[in-house]
């Protein structure tokens, strides 16, 4: 049987890998096949982790000292993998301020 620290261990690491790629994902998408593969990488990453998570307290374990919280991040881990799925092309979602364009209007005046 598995002991429960190393699934915890397993659980922290495949959290803290999506997470990182997630962070960076505005730098894979410069190239669409980067991008994809990050997609990819970052659904599957989060949906072991949801497993992993789902499955922790059955081992008796617990994360972050809280036994009742691996199954609900479990669930957040399966929403963000479904968000991490859309790919918007390039699409203009906030609708906020770019560097880029606040550079290239000050070029202009």
């Amino acid at each position: 049987m598995v002991e429960a620290g190393v699934v915890e261990l397993v659980a922290e690491a495949l959290c803290g890998l999506s997470a990182v790629l997630f962070t960076f994902i505005a730098t894979f998408s410069r190239s669409p096949r980067a991008e994809a593969v990050a997609q990819n990488l970052i659904f599957l990453l989060l949906v072991a982790a949801a497993a992993v998570l789902w499955f922790l307290p059955t081992l008796g374990g617990s994360l972050w000292g809280s036994d009742y919280l691996p199954r609900p991040l479990a669930l957040f881990c399966v929403i963000l993998a479904m968000s991490a799925r859309m790919n918007i092309k390039g699409e203009n979602v906030s609708f906020g301020a770019n560097p880029h364009s606040i550079g290239k209007s000050r070029e202009e005046e």
